[in-house]
């Protein structure tokens, strides 16, 4: 929006993010706000600009156009401004560098027994780095909780001697291998090592099962501060380390006429007839085929359209197949488009490569769509692939063209996780007694408290439930062992 334009009641009390651009179109300032329009409307106030220093005086007079982006937290807004400020390099921000700013965890190689351990600054010293990591605080609790899940070293020392093995509260309370008493060998703790890099690297379905196991089990036992710490466990490994949890690391801002420009960018990077105005992404998200969930997210005119998002249960696939449920979800999205007569998008695009894309064209032409654009964009380079081409379109990574296709699919992703965590979350409150018809809060409380655990009320036969709890007869007991034994 232009300068003139500025009204403090329609910007939102919300956190975020403003670009202010000068009257070439120029990105010259990028701020994050806990309040934009308290924020915003501050550098438009008399009062503020009488008593600026030279630097403030000259950004408000430079100011155009502006446009803002509205997040869920400060920390959102932090990523975010982050990623804006590297791309465009605002002649009135002061650049953040990575390495400074932001935790990054080393692994040192050359060390007998290495370990993981936080850094600021990347050296020139032969050692394997990762990150940087924007969240500080979770980095560092899902560090101590790898440490001690995969049992590596949390001593200062990589060969530390008798006096430090003496007082090692890590060894006392089995949160390390102890590879310096010879309790592991050094090939056993470096398969240590590789487990936790692997964790690292987004590998997270065994690690999050095992704390999942034991959030249920205290959650059972009501021990809740426990359960609660698992839970909490889990959240930050997700946040950290997921691989698809990205939902500001390549932000789109349109602003300044910027949504347009990448609409006719994209048209012309993919030889399309006429711009797509109205752009559609699908992504799929499941854990070795559980709770398989979909999302649609819609762009019009390069900008979210969070009227038309969509998000879907997969019900006919009950594997990991990430290729046949991309193929359910776009069969019922077109099926009820086409069955109620409404709007084709412009253009659709699924995440994936030619696999994924493949089984969304099988989809289309399964449903009798008429034809329409559909690509596929694959992560790992960021290649477009098109029908009837047999090499992907490769852009450039400052092309508008491709920042938008990225926030759809980035988008995308945070819609699909975001459900799929939801679920989860959801069937973890859930204890297995829940699932029993005739059992309530109040039995279920009754059977815990007998039994002490579920683990114990497993070993119980229905006679010995329905002898010591009161109120449970032989037939209830007898479902509630059935129910035991049937595999989750």
């Amino acid at each position: 929006m232009n300068r003139t334009e500025f009204q403090p009641s329609q910007i939102p009390p919300k956190p975020g993010v403003y670009v202010y651009r000068d009257r070439f179109g120029k990105v010259i300032y990028v701020g994050k706000a806990s309040n934009l329009r308290r924020r915003m409307s501050s550098y438009f106030q008399p009062s503020r600009i009488a008593r600026a220093d030279a630097k403030l005086r000259s950004l408000i007079h430079s100011i155009e156009e502006f446009s803002y982006e509205v997040v869920r937290t400060e920390d959102e807004a932090l990523i975010l401004e982050s990623q804006l400020i590297k791309s465009y390099a605002p002649h009135y921000n002061i650049l953040m560098r990575d390495d400074k700013r932001y935790l990054l965890l080393k692994l040192d190689r050359s060390e007998k027994y290495p370990t993981l351990k936080l850094a600021r600054i990347r050296k020139s010293d032969n050692a394997e780095y990762f990150g940087p990591f924007p969240k500080g605080s979770a980095l560092r609790m899902t560090l101590e909780f790898l440490l001690a899940h995969f049992g590596l070293r949390a001593c200062r020392t990589s060969e530390p001697d008798e006096e430090t093995r003496k007082r090692c509260l890590k060894r006392i309370v089995h949160d390390c291998c102890a590879p310096c008493t010879g309790a592991v060998t050094q090939a056993e703790y470096m398969e240590r090592v590789e487990r936790t890099l692997a964790v690292l690297n987004g590998d997270l379905t065994e690690v999050i099962a095992a704390v999942r196991e034991k959030m249920m089990q205290y959650a059972l036992e009501q021990k809740y501060e426990k359960a609660a710490h698992c839970r909490d466990v889990i959240t930050n490994l997700e946040a950290v380390f997921g691989k698809k949890n990205r939902t500001f690391e390549r932000s789109f801002l349109p602003g300044g006429g910027s949504g347009k420009a990448s609409v006719e960018a994209l048209a012309k990077a993919l030889s399309l007839e006429n711009p797509p105005v109205s752009v559609i992404g699908f992504d799929i998200s499941n854990i070795l085929g559980k709770l398989a969930v979909a999302s649609l997210v819609a762009f019009k005119d390069g900008k979210p359209d969070r009227d038309n998002y969509r998000r879907f249960r997969i019900k006919t696939v009950h594997q990991s197949n990430d290729f046949a449920m991309m193929h359910e979800v776009v069969t019922r999205h077109f099926s009820r488009l086409l069955a109620e007569k409404k709007p084709l998008p412009d253009l659709v695009m699924v995440d994936g490569g030619k696999g994924q894309l493949s089984s969304a064209i099988d989809a289309l032409i399964k449903v009798g769509c008429p034809p329409l654009p559909i690509i596929g964009l694959a992560e790992r380079n960021e290649e477009i692939y098109v029908p009837g081409r047999s090499e992907p379109v490769v852009l450039d990574r400052h092309n508008p063209a491709l920042q938008m296709l990225q926030a759809l699919r980035d988008e995308a992703h945070r819609f699909a996780i975001s459900y799929h965590r939801d679920l989860r979350n959801k069937r973890i409150e859930q204890s297995v007694l829940d699932e029993i018809p005739g059992i309530g809060g109040q039995r279920k409380r009754q059977l815990l408290r007998t039994f002490g655990s579920l683990r114990e009320l497993k070993k119980a036969d229905a006679a010995l439930i329905a002898r010591r709890v009161p109120g449970i007869g032989e037939a209830l007991a007898q479902q509630i062992v059935d129910k035991l034994k049937t595999p989750l």
